[in-house]
């Protein structure tokens, strides 16, 4: 059996930088150069990497909560002049779904249509409100080209293709 072999390595010893350069963060800016004075005697210690910023997660929309509400209703029964919890009408619907995602709007389907902001159809977002028949029905675009809405009495809170019906105008809250 063969003795084992001894090697030296030299040692390179390299200084430590005393500053970190200036950076820049995406939405925050140039963070200046900073000093760091004591590195200089603590030749052991290496400098961390800057940190990279967080991902920024996308917050979610009044919209988007008012879908997930109204999804939780569907098959929910229709009842004329109804705002929930267990059955509704169809812009009883939508308010209910908003007033989940503390946003308050009006009661009827004809000021729901008059309130918000004007959206063209080509740019609708989950949970526009969809207006139908001249503004006498109000639904939740729920994204796909489908819409949430308590339809009629023997259907209650259901999907459907938004060209299923005659759209009057769209507005986002």
């Amino acid at each position: 059996m063969e003795s084992p072999v001894s090697v030296k390595i030299p040692v390179i010893e390299l200084p430590l930088p005393t500053t970190v350069p200036a950076i820049e963060i995406p939405l925050i800016g140039v963070l200046p150069e900073i000093e760091i004075p004591f590195l200089g005697d603590l030749p052991q210690i290496m400098p961390r990497a800057p940190t990279p910023p967080a991902a920024v997660i996308p917050q979610r929309t009044a919209g988007d909560m008012a879908v997930d509400a109204a999804r939780t209703k569907l098959g929910s029964d229709y009842s004329y002049g109804a705002v929930g919890p267990d059955s509704f009408d169809c812009s009883g619907l939508v308010q209910w779904s908003y007033e989940q995602a503390g946003v308050e709007l009006p009661r009827t389907s004809y000021d729901q249509l008059a309130a918000g902001t004007p959206v063209p159809l080509d740019e609708l977002r989950p949970g526009d409100m969809v207006s139908f028949y001249g503004g006498s029905h109000s639904a939740l675009y729920a994204g796909d080209g489908k819409v949430i809405h308590a339809s009629t009495y023997g259907t209650g809170v259901t999907t459907s293709p938004l060209s299923s019906m005659p759209v009057t105008g769209a507005r986002r809250f």
